[in-house]
C-alpha cells in the first residue's frame, strides 16, 4: 500500500481510536484530537497541486479482487485534487467549528466524530478511486454515514425521519448506479474509468449504452439532490449544524457532480447525456430558487439554496458535456460551462458553508431559526451579520466577490449555447438561458429576505427563548470567517486558482480534447465590457430582485409564501406508506409461524425458477451416460437410505423422528466413504453427529407432538410440491450432467483438488473450499451470526437495564 492508499484510509482508522480518547480524556475537546488529521491530510494533497497543474496524473494501484478486476487503484488529477482539497480543507474548518459549537459535557462526541470521520474517509475513497466498484463501497459508506450524522441527535422524531428520507432516496440511487457500472462492465469488460474513458466510443455504440446512462444518473441525481430527488436535503438539515456546513454544502451532495463530471469523458458528447443532465439541472436551479423564498428556517432556506447551487453546476456540466460532439471546434464555447462549474464548486463551498456556520451562531446564541422570530441582530451581532452579508452577497451574485464571477460564467455559458447549433438547440436553445436568469432573481431575492429579516429592522428579545443574545465567542467565529475571507480574496483575485485548481479540474472533466501539452486558456474577469449581455442579466436580476422585496408585503400573506413544505414530499410521504402497509401485508401472508408454510414458499420458488430455465433453454437434455457399473451394496445402501426417508411421515414420537432423520444422514456420509471421499464423510459425521445431540437435548424435554388433521387440499399441495420439488432436482441435476458430458467440461473438483495445495495449503479440499475459495462467501455467513449474537446480547441488557419495554 502507498501513502495515498493511506490517506484514504486514515479517517477509518481514527475513528477506532476515537471512543478510546473520548473515554480516557474527556476533560479535552475530543475534536483537538479529530482536527489534526484533517490538517495534515490538506497538507498532504496540497503537495500534489505542482503535479497536477503540469498536467500529470499519480496512480498507484492495490489489488483486492483482480479475479473479478476490482482494485483499489488511487487516482489522483485536477478533478480528484480540487475534491480532495474540498474535503479535508472544509473537514478541518468544519471540525474546529464544532469544537465550539458542541459541548463535550452534554453531547456523545464519541458517536459525533466516527461517524464525521467514516464520512470523510468514504468521500475521499469516492474522489481518489479509479474503479466503480471501489467508488461505489465508498459510495454508500458516505449514505450510511451522513444518516447518522443526520440522526446524531435521535431522540429528535425529525431527525430519525430525515435520516431516513436521506438513506432511501440515496440508497435507492447508489443501487441503480450499481445496475449502471455493471452495464459498462458488460459493454468494456473493465470497471477502470480510465479504460472506460478510452473506449467512449464502443460504449456509446452499444444497445446498453442508454441503460447504463440513466441508471448512473439516478445515482447521481438522488446523491446531490435533484430534482425529484431533492426532498431529503431540507429535512436532512435536522443533523447538527457543523453536519449541514460539511456534507450538505461541501462534500456529499457534491458526490453527484462529482460522478458526472468524471463520467463526462464516458458519456460526453451524447444528445441525450446533454439533454437530461442541462434539464435537470435548470428544472433543480429554478425549482430550488423559489422554494427557498418560501422558507422561514434559516437552514431551510439555505438548504433549498444548496439545492439550487448544485442544478446550477449541473447544468454547466450538462452544456459543456457539448465539447465532446465537436472534439475540434472552439474550446472557449463550449468550455466556458465547465469552467464556470468548476469555478462555482470551490465558490460554493466558500460561501455556503460560511451560512451555514453563521445560521447556526444565530441559532445557537438565540435558541431559534425561524427569520419570522428574528431581526435587528446587526448591532447585537456585528461580525455574524457582516460573515452573513459577505456569503449572501457572494451567493447572490454581486460584485466584488467569487460569488459574482462564477454566475457572470454561469450565464456566459447558458447564452453560448444558442450558439451550439447540435442537439436542435437553435430551435430551443433560447429557452436556457431565460430560464437561468429568471432562476437568478429568486437567488437575489432569497438572499436578501434571509440578511433582511435576520439582521435588519428591530430587535424583540420578547419573542426569543433565551433571556440574553450575544456575539458568538471568538472559536466559533474564526471557521466562517476564514470561508468569509475566502469569498473576499478569490473574487478580487481569481486567477490565483486559474491554473493551480482550475485548469487541472477541468482538463480532467475533458479529456481528449486538447493536444499534449495544451491548456484551457482560464483567465476570469470582472469585467466584460459595457454592452457585454451577462452585465445587462445582472442588472435586470437585480432591479426585478429588488422590486419583488420592496413589494414582500403584497404577496407574503399568499399560499405560495405560506406553504413553505415542499409539494413532493407528499409522493415521498405516501410512497412510503404504500411500502410499509405492502411489506405488512406480504409479512402477514409469509410470516405464518408455521415451518411447513416456509417450506411450501421456498420448494414453490426453487420449482418455478427451475420450470422457467429449463423452458428457456430447452431442457432437460438427458444424453445416454456412459456410467460406471454399481455395486449391488450400493443398491442396498439406497434402499435403507430411501426406506428411512419414506417412515418419517409417518412417525409421532420426537425421538423417534430424529434417529430416523439421523439415520438418513449417516447413510449419507457412508455414500461419501464408498464413493471414495472420506473428507466429506468426516466432516458428514460431525455435523450429522453434533446436531443429534444437541436435538435430542433440545426435543426431550418438549411435549408429545399432537396429530393434527391436515385437510385433503392441504395434503395435495404437499404431494405436488414434494414430487415436483424431486422431480425439477434430478432432472437439473442429470441435465448439467449431460451437458457436461456433451460439451466436454472438466469437472471443478479437479480444480481444487490440483490448486487446493498451491492456492491454499490444505490438503482437506472440503475445508479448503470453505475458508479459502468459499472465503468471503464464509465470512458474510459469520458477519451474519455476530450481528445476531450482538442484537440478542443489546437486547439482553436493554431488559436487565429496565430502559426498553420487551
Amino acid at each position: 500500500m502507498t501513502l495515498l492508499h493511506w490517506a484514504v484510509l486514515s479517517p477509518f482508522i481514527a475513528a477506532i481510536l476515537i471512543p478510546f480518547l473520548y473515554k480516557y480524556l474527556k476533560r479535552i475537546h475530543t475534536g483537538w484530537f479529530v482536527l489534526i488529521l484533517p490538517l495534515v491530510l490538506f497538507i498532504y494533497f496540497l503537495s500534489f497541486i505542482p503535479r497536477t497543474s503540469s498536467g500529470e496524473a499519480i496512480l498507484n494501484n492495490l489489488d483486492w479482487v483482480p479475479s473479478l478486476g476490482i482494485n483499489f487503484n488511487v487516482y489522483v488529477d485536477g478533478l480528484s485534487l480540487l475534491f480532495a482539497l474540498l474535503i479535508t480543507g472544509i473537514g478541518a474548518l468544519v471540525v474546529l467549528y464544532s469544537i465550539y459549537y458542541l459541548s463535550k459535557r452534554k453531547e456523545k462526541l464519541n458517536n459525533f466524530y466516527v461517524y464525521l470521520l467514516m464520512f470523510m474517509g468514504a468521500m475521499l475513497g469516492v474522489v481518489l478511486s479509479d474503479n466503480l466498484i471501489v467508488i461505489y463501497v465508498f459510495w454508500e459508506v458516505t449514505s450510511i454515514a451522513s444518516s447518522l450524522l443526520i440522526s446524531y441527535w435521535y431522540t429528535r422524531e425529525k431527525s430519525i425521519y430525515g435520516a431516513q428520507k436521506s438513506m432511501y432516496i440515496t440508497v435507492f440511487g447508489g443501487l441503480s448506479m450499481l445496475a449502471g457500472f455493471s452495464l459498462l462492465y458488460v459493454i468494456a469488460g473493465t470497471f477502470s474509468i480510465r479504460e472506460l474513458i478510452a473506449n467512449a466510443d464502443i460504449i456509446m455504440a452499444s444497445s446498453l449504452f442508454i441503460p447504463a446512462m440513466i441508471l448512473v444518473l439516478l445515482g447521481a441525481f438522488t446523491k446531490s439532490a435533484q430534482f425529484p430527488f431533492h426532498i431529503w436535503l431540507p429535512d436532512a438539515m435536522e443533523a447538527p449544524t457543523p453536519v449541514s456546513a460539511y456534507l450538505h454544502s461541501a462534500t456529499m451532495v457534491k458526490a453527484g457532480i462529482y460522478l458526472v463530471a468524471r463520467l463526462t469523458g464516458v458519456f460526453g458528447g451524447a444528445p441525450e447525456w446533454f439533454w437530461i443532465i442541462t434539464i435537470a439541472g435548470l428544472v433543480t436551479l429554478t425549482w430550488g430558487s423559489i422554494s427557498a423564498v418560501r422558507q422561514k428556517d434559516l437552514k431551510g432556506i439555505l438548504a433549498f439554496s444548496t439545492i439550487s447551487q448544485l442544478g446550477l453546476i449541473m447544468s454547466l456540466l450538462g452544456t459543456g458535456s457539448a465539447a465532446f460532439y465537436f472534439q475540434d471546434g472552439d474550446n472557449a464555447l463550449y468550455m466556458t460551462a465547465i469552467l464556470a462549474a468548476v469555478f462555482h464548486l470551490v465558490n460554493h463551498a466558500t460561501f455556503k458553508g460560511s451560512l451555514f456556520m453563521a445560521a447556526g451562531i444565530v441559532d445557537h446564541e438565540t435558541g431559534t431559526r425561524d427569520i419570522r422570530k428574528l431581526g435587528g441582530l446587526m448591532t447585537i451581532m456585528p461580525v455574524t451579520a457582516t460573515i452573513s452579508l459577505i456569503g449572501l452577497a457572494s451567493m447572490a451574485g454581486l460584485p466584488p466577490f467569487n460569488g459574482f464571477l462564477s454566475k457572470e460564467l454561469f450565464l456566459t455559458g447558458m447564452l453560448n449555447v444558442t450558439e451550439y447549433g447540435i442537439f436542435n438547440l437553435e430551435t430551443f436553445g433560447f429557452i436556457i438561458p431565460i430560464i437561468a436568469w429568471i432562476a437568478s432573481v429568486f437567488t437575489f431575492l432569497y438572499c436578501i429576505l434571509m440578511f433582511s429579516k435576520t439582521f435588519m429592522g428591530k430587535f424583540d428579545l420578547s419573542k426569543l427563548k433565551v433571556k440574553h443574545v450575544h456575539e458568538a465567542p471568538v472559536g466559533m467565529l474564526i471557521s466562517p470567517v476564514i470561508l468569509a475571507a475566502l469569498v473576499i480574496v478569490f473574487g478580487l483575485f481569481p486567477n490565483l486558482l486559474a491554473y493551480s485548481i482550475i485548469e487541472p479540474a477541468m482538463a480532467a472533466i475533458a479529456p481528449g480534447i486538447l493536444s499534449p501539452g495544451e491548456f484551457f486558456d482560464v483567465h476570469i474577469t470582472h469585467w466584460h465590457g459595457f454592452l457585454a449581455p451577462e452585465l445587462w442579466m445582472t442588472i435586470g436580476v437585480v432591479v426585478l430582485g429588488a422590486i419583488l422585496f420592496m413589494t414582500f408585503k403584497k404577496w407574503e400573506n399568499t399560499a405560495f409564501y405560506r406553504g413553505e413544505r415542499d409539494l413532493f414530499n407528499a409522493a415521498y410521504d405516501f410512497g412510503y406508506d404504500g411500502l410499509v402497509k405492502g411489506s405488512q401485508l406480504l409479512t402477514r401472508i409469509q410470516m405464518t409461524g408455521r415451518l411447513r408454510d416456509y417450506f411450501i414458499y421456498m420448494c414453490t420458488f426453487i420449482i418455478l425458477i427451475m420450470a422457467y430455465t429449463m423452458y428457456r433453454y430447452n431442457l432437460p437434455a438427458i444424453q445416454s451416460l456412459d456410467l460406471s457399473p454399481v455395486p449391488v451394496y450400493v443398491w442396498f445402501v439406497m434402499a435403507v437410505f430411501i426406506g428411512s426417508v419414506v417412515v418419517i411421515p409417518f412417525i409421532n414420537n420426537r425421538v423417534a423422528l430424529i434417529i430416523a432423520t439421523s439415520v438418513s444422514g449417516f447413510i449419507v456420509a457412508l455414500l461419501f466413504v464408498l464413493f471414495r471421499a472420506p473428507d466429506l464423510a468426516l466432516t458428514q459425521l460431525l455435523i450429522e453427529t453434533v446436531s443429534v445431540i444437541l436435538f435430542m437435548l433440545v426435543f426431550y424435554h418438549l411435549p408429545k407432538l399432537k396429530k393434527v388433521k391436515t385437510p385433503p387440499k392441504m395434503k395435495a399441495v404437499k404431494l405436488i410440491i414434494s414430487i415436483g420439488f424431486g422431480l425439477m432436482i434430478t432432472l437439473g441435476s442429470l441435465s448439467a450432467f449431460s451437458l457436461g458430458q456433451e460439451a466436454n467440461y472438466s469437472s471443478i473438483s479437479e480444480y481444487y483438488t490440483e490448486n487446493a495445495k498451491d492456492e491454499a495449503g490444505g490438503y482437506n479440499i472440503v475445508n479448503v473450499i470453505l475458508v479459502d475459495f468459499r472465503g468471503l462467501d464464509t465470512m458474510l455467513e459469520v458477519l451474519v451470526v455476530a450481528l445476531a449474537v450482538l442484537t440478542v446480547v443489546s437486547l439482553i441488557r436493554l431488559r436487565f437495564k429496565g430502559s426498553e419495554d420487551i
